[in-house]
C-alpha cells in the first residue's frame, strides 16, 4: 500500500483545524470533575452532526474528490471529536461517586451523536443539489 503525500497533508490541514477548535472550546468552557463536560459533549455532538453532513454529501450529492473526504471526516471531525476524554469524563464521575451524572452523560453523548448523524444525514440528502 502506497501513501498518498496530498493525502495525508489533507488529513493533516484537517486535524489541525479541528483540534484548535476543540481547544479553544475547552478553555472557553471549563468544567470542575464531578461537573457537566459541557466543551466535551458540544465538540462530540457538532462533530457528529458535521461527520454525517460531510459523508452523506461528499458520497451522495458532490462529484468524487480524493481529499475533500480525508480533509473533512478523518481530519478536522476527527480531531474536534474525542470519546476518549468523553470515557476519561465518565470514569471521573464514577470516582467521585457522581453514578447518575456518569450514566446520564454517557447515555446523552451516544443519543444525541446518533441523532445529530441522523438528521445531519437527512438534511443532506434533502439538499438541492449543487456541484
Amino acid at each position: 500500500m502506497r501513501l498518498d503525500a496530498r493525502e495525508l497533508a489533507a488529513i493533516l490541514a484537517g486535524g489541525f483545524l479541528g483540534a484548535i477548535a476543540r481547544a479553544e472550546l475547552a478553555q472557553a468552557l471549563p468544567h470542575e470533575p464531578g461537573e457537566w463536560p459541557w466543551a466535551t459533549f458540544a465538540v462530540n455532538i457538532v462533530g457528529a452532526f458535521l461527520l454525517g453532513y460531510f459523508v452523506t454529501r461528499l458520497q451522495e450529492r458532490l462529484p468524487l474528490s480524493a481529499y475533500r473526504r480525508p480533509f473533512l471526516g478523518t481530519g478536522f471531525c476527527g480531531a474536534l471529536t474525542t470519546f476518549s476524554t468523553m470515557q476519561l469524563e465518565v470514569l471521573r464521575m464514577l470516582d467521585g461517586d457522581r453514578i447518575a451524572l456518569a450514566l446520564g452523560y454517557a447515555a446523552a453523548s451516544v443519543a444525541a451523536g446518533f441523532a445529530a448523524v441522523a438528521l445531519a444525514s437527512g438534511l443532506s440528502r434533502r439538499a438541492r443539489l449543487t456541484a
